[in-house]
């Protein structure tokens, strides 16, 4: 899984983008996350429980996209999916979910979060 982030100099917004097939992951750091040392913060003492078996499972709702963690993976997915709609497509079509979920090793994912965290200190 490969990463950037970025930083708009002139609005000071801050992206994320990920490999494909985990572009779920670039929006959830972007939209989700952004700057707030208190999500941050929180999510860092989830992970530390899920790897010393304290945890079993958890999850973030956010406003368009939640984040769910477990032992061994990370799962962001757009809330619209939780509704449990389905949508038929002609035989020929298929849908492209990447933007919409995503998943990742546990490990992983707190490689990219502790990337985040570092280069939103550099940047600011």
């Amino acid at each position: 899984m490969e990463y950037e982030f970025r930083r708009n100099t002139l609005t000071g917004t801050v992206m994320a983008n990920f490999s494909m097939d985990h572009e779920a992951l670039g929006f959830w750091f972007a939209e989700e996350l952004g700057e707030c040392a208190e999500k941050y913060n929180e999510i860092c003492q989830v992970v530390a429980k899920l790897q010393s078996n304290q945890l079993i499972h958890w999850r973030m709702v956010g406003k368009a996209l939640s984040l769910e963690l477990d032992a061994e993976q990370a799962r962001i997915f757009a809330n619209e999916l939780e509704n449990g709609e389905e949508f038929e497509l002609e035989d020929a079509m298929s849908l492209y979910d990447g933007e919409s979920e995503a998943y990742c090793g546990l490990e992983d994912f707190q490689a990219a979060l502790e990337s985040w965290h570092a280069f939103l200190t550099e940047t600011h």
